[in-house]
């Protein structure tokens, strides 16, 4: 079996906005420099939970930009690239590419429903070949609630042999983790995320890889603990206390919106007004779900 990667803990970082709507770097890049410092692993940008889809292009690369001219380290980044033009796609990608970032999160493209898997290898494949880079790779994005374009495992397989070592990794955001260890028995040596922050804890002890979860915004110090630590008998007390404080949050953030939800215990949190706003059509918490949320 060949080397997982990427592994570990992988915050899909929220995307702060400013007064005007456009994605604020300076504070974005000081959350980033927060969670890595809390014990993630990476920083998994320009996801769902970032927002992505509702920034154009230069946006996301801006935001990009400016978090590799802070510092961070392009090893560390997994911006989202995946959006439904396959054109848009390579040039997401490309520009990735030229800042170091090698390691991308990719969507399949979203907007006609029902490809055949035929079209949904051509889409990843012709990514592939236009970019032509043998520094890429690939983590597939698997998240049908919101794509309504599942990745189906003859497909994973299809793309694993026609192009080896690209196709690194699979994010696996449906919620269902009899899926996802079946994704690790199925593909050995690809590295299984779990999307969900629960779920990383049981797929770990299958095999996995590891996850990219919204609520590491919040509790990345017990993510990381967890991953660290859970095969340690001589620590289980601390892992199980860590995992629950881990669905706590979960829960919390799930009860209203839930985006809007991590801003407002971010800001909270952190006395940063900035995380309140969000670009529409998502929208803040009003002032009675917030309230609720707080005095949790």
């Amino acid at each position: 079996m060949t080397e997982q990667h990427p592994r570990g803990v992988y915050s899909a970082a929220l995307t702060p906005v400013t007064t005007e709507g456009t994605p604020d770097a300076t504070l974005f890049v000081t959350h980033c420099q927060r969670l890595l410092a809390e014990g993630c692993d990476g920083i998994a940008m320009l996801g769902t939970t970032g927002e992505a889809n509702s920034f154009a292009n230069d946006e996301r690369r801006a935001l990009l930009e400016a978090v590799v001219a802070a510092g961070i380290a392009p090893d560390r980044l997994l911006p989202g690239t995946g959006v439904a033009a396959l054109s848009e796609t390579v040039a997401l990608t490309r520009h990735a590419l030229s800042l170091g970032v090698t390691t991308v999160v990719m969507l399949p493209p979203f907007y006609y429903k029902g490809v055949t898997e035929d079209g949904l290898f051509a889409a990843y494949a012709e990514v592939v070949q236009r970019l032509a880079d043998p520094r890429l790779r690939i983590v597939l994005y698997h998240i049908p609630q919101m794509s309504a374009v599942p990745i189906p495992f003859p497909v994973i397989a299809r793309l694993r042999a026609a192009y080896p070592g690209t196709f690194s990794g699979i994010k696996d955001s449906a919620g269902d983790l009899a899926h996802m260890e079946a994704l690790v028995e199925a593909c050995p040596g690809l590295a299984v995320l779990a999307g969900a922050d629960p779920l990383m804890l049981p797929l770990l002890r299958k095999g996995g890889a590891g996850c990219i979860t919204a609520t590491s915004n919040l509790v990345a110090a017990d993510l990381a603990f967890v991953f660290r630590h859970f095969s340690d008998l001589n620590r289980a007390a601390e892992v199980e206390a860590a995992q629950a404080r881990i669905v706590a949050m979960r829960n919390r953030a799930s009860r209203f919106a839930q985006m809007a939800s991590l801003k407002a215990l971010l800001a909270d949190r952190t006395g940063e007004e900035g995380w309140h706003r969000l670009r529409p059509p998502l929208l803040p918490l009003s002032e009675a779900e917030r309230g609720a949320l707080l005095v949790e």
